[in-house]
């Protein structure tokens, strides 16, 4: 089954970004809010070294800095297309580099800074990425695990952190910044943008590839679901190589010419100082933020005008004073297909109700081709699906991976998320729970199919399973079920899965607790029964 057609093979198709990029966003920007602040770094520390304190750019200063890096990227030989690997903590560099590749043509791939040396190399080798953009402490890592790459330069600090070593003066980010600014290109809105890996149901992350369109898209519609306004300021500390800080924040930030204060990662002891100096108004959370600012002192005053998180009215809104905005999206859906309303009461603990740019489905577990199966009622619940248009408000595809892109539609174009959901007497939606073999954890997705990869590939594990066991501060934590092979000692297989775990998988997917155990239970198709592992752990 082939994917429904996107843009791409549609080349009479008009839609809103016609003769637009990310490119000549920023240029826009850069000449009608030149002087008002775009980025402000607020490090965690001020340790007196540059990169420890705080700085601003505004939208003329960025975008000279910008043009100029991308300058670098052609000098040291990238080109339109290919793929430059960003390995970053939170930082301005983080951002200058993505928004250069866009400037350039190239494809930027932005990775999880908590990423294996294993995971890295996979990153690296699948995208064909041609350089590589990191930190200090990565360095090294990322020189030794990915070959291929033609160069690797350096910023000067970790995530505020100044480096324990000097970083050699060719090597430096500072050195990509040429002198000569890159011209502008003419626009390319369905060219490709941006890579980020994504965990799912197969044994590896999967590409999911944007367009310039699919940037826009998610700058436009991000602003209007969260009412964002030029006067606003945003603040981020989620992780910059993930959709929700870079689309639902900084992207949406740059369609309105508003502001965001970039932090190294979340500090709940340095949310409210930093969101009072600098009177931030917006902000994106994870259930693992709240329940941490819960044991903070809240200020009498604030600014806050909304929060948005995974679900609309939480019981901990009176406690802040602010109302939070719910909503669901994915990477492949680039902003949020279910969400809150701003202007009307939503239900507490809801996700919210379709957005109106997109088509929902609620489906039984069967349902495929949707139009083949039972929608479910009000009170129900079932499988969400979501249909829009490929590579502009759904993602363009799996890079490298044709299968996995037609496999994750139906027939009739429907996207098939892997998420339960439940409709609400009253039409608005609630969240179920996950794809059986995902979890949630500290807002990360994990498939438990990557770790059991790993496992298996352990000498003296026969069998594994891997679920999740509920965390009163993360959500969800990865517990593994191994069945050993025969005469294998327990504690030291115990020890080599741990080892192996450490080596291959980033520190949040790594199982908290390992269980050896004599079987498994079975279903009716001899598959392990995972519903009776979470029942023991849960």
């Amino acid at each position: 089954m082939a994917p429904p057609l996107s843009l791409l093979d549609r080349p009479h198709a008009l839609h809103p970004f016609m003769g637009q990029d990310v490119a000549s966003l920023l240029a826009e920007k850069a000449q009608s809010r030149r002087d008002h602040p775009f980025l402000v770094w607020e490090p965690l520390e001020d340790s007196g070294a540059p990169a420890a304190r705080a700085q601003t750019l505004t939208y003329g200063q960025f975008f000279a800095r910008v043009t100029r890096i991308a300058a670098g990227l052609a000098h040291r030989g990238v080109t339109p297309g290919q793929a430059v690997l960003i390995h970053l903590d939170n930082c301005l560099e983080a951002l200058l580099s993505w928004y250069a590749c866009a400037w350039l043509g190239a494809v930027a791939v932005t990775t999880n800074a908590r990423a294996s040396d294993d995971e890295l190399q996979y990153y690296a080798e699948h995208c064909g990425a041609v350089a590589a953009i990191t930190q200090p402490q990565f360095a090294q890592r990322v020189s030794a695990h990915c070959p291929g790459l033609r160069w690797v330069v350096v910023t000067s600090h970790d995530g505020g952190v100044p480096a324990a070593q000097p970083v050699a003066p060719q090597d430096r980010f500072e050195s990509l910044e040429h002198a000569t600014p890159w011209p502008q290109r003419a626009p390319q809105p369905l060219a490709s943008c941006s890579v980020q890996y994504t965990s799912g149901t197969t044994s590896r992350p999967k590409a999911v590839l944007w367009t310039h369109a699919n940037a826009l898209w998610g700058a436009r519609i991000n602003a209007a679901h969260e009412d964002l306004r030029a006067e606003d300021v945003h603040l981020v500390y989620l992780p910059l190589f993930h959709t929700n800080a870079q689309a639902y924040s900084v992207l949406a930030c740059l369609w309105v010419g508003a502001t965001a204060v970039i932090q190294p990662r979340f500090s709940a002891s340095r949310f409210w100082p930093v969101a009072l100096k600098h009177r931030c108004t917006w902000t994106s959370l994870i259930p693992f933020c709240a329940k941490a600012l819960l044991n903070q002192p809240v200020p009498a005053q604030h600014h806050f005008r909304w929060w948005g998180s995974a679900v609309s009215a939480p019981p901990y809104d009176a406690h802040f004073g602010v109302r939070t905005l719910g909503w669901w999206g994915m990477t492949e859906t680039i902003t949020h297909g279910i969400v809150g309303s701003l202007h009307h009461p939503n239900v507490p603990l809801s996700i919210g109700r379709p957005a109106p740019e997109y088509e929902i489905a609620i489906v039984e577990d069967d349902a495929v081709p949707v139009r083949e199966g039972r929608a479910i009622e009000p009170g129900g619940s079932g499988l969400l699906l979501i249909r829009g248009q490929r590579g502009l408000s759904l993602f363009q595809e799996y890079l490298g991976n044709a299968k996995a892109t037609a496999d994750s539609f139906d027939p009739d174009g429907w996207f098939k998320t892997g998420d339960r959901v439940n409709l609400l007497a009253d039409g608005a939606i609630q969240f179920g729970d996950r794809d059986k073999d995902m979890l949630k954890v500290g807002g990360e997705n994990v498939a438990a199919s990557e770790v059991e990869r790993v496992l298996l590939a352990i000498p003296g594990v026969h069998e594994c399973a891997v679920v999740a066991k509920k965390h009163p501060m993360l959500d969800e934590v990865p517990v593994a079920f191994i069945l050993p092979t025969p005469d294998v000692q327990a504690q030291d297989l115990i020890q080599r899965v741990n080892a192996a775990c450490v080596a291959q998988l980033a520190d949040f997917k790594r199982p908290v607790e390992v269980r050896l155990v004599q079987s498994f239970p079975r279903s009716t198709l001899e598959k392990i029964a995972k519903a009776q592992l979470r029942a023991l752990l849960n």
